[in-house]
């Protein structure tokens, strides 16, 4: 039995080619287009040498050309390896090599990353280069070919290759937070069933009427997954945005009556405290879910105050394809809640030894079933690491409710031990996000000479907005008990953060 992931955008063609597939700007194209688009990219690789099973590099923004080269990599039997767009020479490099990709596709906005990278990569043979829309002028590049010139090179023809369900369909590499990155090899099937039980199992009912706003990189696995496989396989429509920008996704909201919104908290954030927010319409937002980290329960609640929408929270991580578990919108929602395991999935909590926990107690989680990668590309050993006793170890603290529901405490790598107390920073975070003044905050430990670590919060305030330690440090220890609340404080303009919006507490860390 074959399967191809690309049979999500080929299916979709079959029911009505003439629908838009995806909208940029002023730019549309129909999935016919994108088809023959994808079917041209794909006969180039073919053309040029690639075989079945290796490995097509993508430096992308949120472009159409995304998902023409995308669906044509896999469309050619090769295997996607999307890059993160702010990685810098000798990142790329390491990347290519590492997945000893064969050729790199990158936009001419990331020429100095992409050539400097590929350079210096031998195995990497070709580089193709992506032009901004209207640009005629393809960057002159020693062996480098412009997008449109290779593509030239393939013709329209159909082509899907017989791949098998567990042959590798994209590697996603890890954010690299501990070592190197690892590059997980996720199958046809693992994204494939994924993308196919979102748009099922969930209960939202992802149709060919929805029009997805593109906001999330779609490098990363999110934005992959559940919101350009989502939207493709049910026939849906794109609306791209090449970075993520408050008031330019309220102008494409109201512009394309955009009905489904994925994004990660601080999107949701940044939407709702935009001092512009109530100049535009957004009434014709249906389908809004969230994932990448815990959003705060203040913020679930705020927006459907304002938009009469519910968040509908999932989680997941790149090794998962990368949905395990979602507030299902037939079953009653928990605010804070991760949810439920998806469809054909299994999730535990476990302490010591991987013994399973009662109920209400925290410990890690853990997950089996079809969204589960293959494994860590060319890493036997962290792989049998994560995936000891037949269930992949997702390094999260959670805990379960005599519902089922589970919730996230906080990362492993992130808990405080202060005095010999464990103090999970998210339940710290989650009072400091109550305080009206409070934009955004981080809760992180620093070294302490009598207690080992002490609580540090850094706080982000409303614009407009003044705040003291005392202040802080008074509303804290009123919410919290004694060992938790924050003894330091730190005010910032803004925190740092990832491609996707993920606040980065290592970088806040290496600064204490």
């Amino acid at each position: 039995m074959s399967l191809n992931l690309a049979t999500l955008l080929t299916e979709s063609v079959k029911r009505n080619p003439a629908q838009t597939a995806i909208i940029f700007d002023d730019y549309r194209m129909t999935y016919g287009q994108l088809q023959g688009a994808s079917n041209m990219f794909a006969n180039a690789l073919r053309q040029g040498g690639l075989e079945q099973g290796q490995k097509v590099a993508l430096m992308l923004p949120n472009i159409p050309q995304f998902l023409v080269c995308y669906y044509g990599i896999l469309k050619a039997g090769g295997v996607v390896v999307p890059l993160n767009v702010l990685l810098k020479a000798p990142e790329v490099t390491y990347h290519l090599e590492d997945s000893d990709s064969v050729t790199l596709v990158a936009w001419e906005g990331f020429l100095e990353a992409a050539v400097g990278g590929f350079n210096d990569t031998p195995t990497c043979k070709t580089l193709v280069i992506v032009n901004a829309p209207g640009s005629q002028n393809v960057p002159q590049v020693e062996g480098a070919t412009g997008l449109n010139a290779f593509m030239a090179q393939g013709k329209p023809d159909p082509i899907l290759a017989q791949t098998m369900p567990d042959d590798t369909a994209v590697i996603l590499y890890t954010s690299g937070t501990t070592g190197r990155p690892k590059g997980a090899e996720l199958t046809h099937f693992n994204m494939f069933f994924n993308a196919w039980c979102a748009i099922k199992n969930l209960g939202v009912d992802y149709n060919e009427n929805d029009i997805a706003l593109m906001a999330l990189p779609l490098f990363h696995s999110f934005g992959q997954t559940c919101v350009m496989n989502v939207t493709i396989g049910a026939g849906g429509t794109l609306s791209l945005i090449p970075r993520f920008e408050p008031v330019k996704a309220f102008e494409i909201i109201q512009r394309d009556k955009v009905t489904a919104f994925s994004g990660v908290p601080t999107m949701f954030f940044y939407l709702l405290n935009h001092p512009d927010r109530k100049n535009y319409d957004i009434s014709s937002l249906t389908k809004c879910t969230s994932g990448g980290s815990a959003i705060p329960v203040e913020v679930l609640h705020a927006w459907e105050r304002e938009t009469g929408v519910k968040i509908l929270e999932g989680y997941g991580l790149s090794e998962t394809s990368p949905v395990a578990s979602f507030n299902v919108a037939f079953k009653p929602t928990k605010p804070g809640s991760i949810g439920v395991p998806l469809w054909g999935v299994d999730i535990k909590v476990v302490g010591e030894n991987d013994q399973e926990v009662p109920v209400g107690e925290p410990g890690e989680l853990l997950i089996r079933g079809h969204n589960v990668m293959k494994g860590y590309l060319n890493r036997p050993e962290a792989t049998a690491e994560v995936m000891r006793g037949g269930w992949f170890h997702s390094g999260d603290i959670a805990r379960m409710d005599e519902d089922g529901y589970f919730y996230i405490v906080d990362r492993l790598k992130d808990m405080i031990i202060r005095g010999g107390f464990n103090v999970y920073p998210r339940e710290v975070e989650e009072v400091l996000y109550g305080h009206p003044a409070i934009a955004e905050c981080a809760v992180i430990g620093i070294p302490d000479q009598a207690l080992g670590e002490e609580v540090k919060a850094v706080i982000v305030l409303k614009q407009g907005q003044s705040l003291t330690e005392d202040d802080l440090r008074d509303y804290c220890r009123q919410r919290i008990a004694s060992n938790k609340y924050p003894r330091h404080y730190e005010f910032r303009s803004d925190l740092p953060k990832n491609a996707t919006g993920k606040i980065l507490k290592r970088e806040l860390k290496a600064a204490n």
